[in-house]
């Protein structure tokens, strides 16, 4: 089975059993330093693996940018 989330604003359909760790691993681009918010509220690294996403939920992945 699988559920809608918005991944970066964007509408993804994942498995029902999905956590945060496994929408980073696959969004990540392989970066190791990543920030996340689910719902708009901070998930620590600590508990990316235990936070499981529900339908309807907002995530944000976002990996740090050089510039100026």
């Amino acid at each position: 089975m699988t559920m809608q989330v918005t991944v970066n604003g964007t509408t993804a359909d994942v498995a029902d059993d999905t956590t945060v760790a496994d929408v980073v691993a696959e969004r990540s681009g392989g970066h190791d330093r990543v920030a996340v918010a689910l719902n708009g509220d901070v998930v620590p690294r600590s508990g990316w693996a235990q936070a499981r996403l529900s339908p309807g939920d907002a995530l944000e992945v976002l990996a740090p940018t050089a510039g100026g």
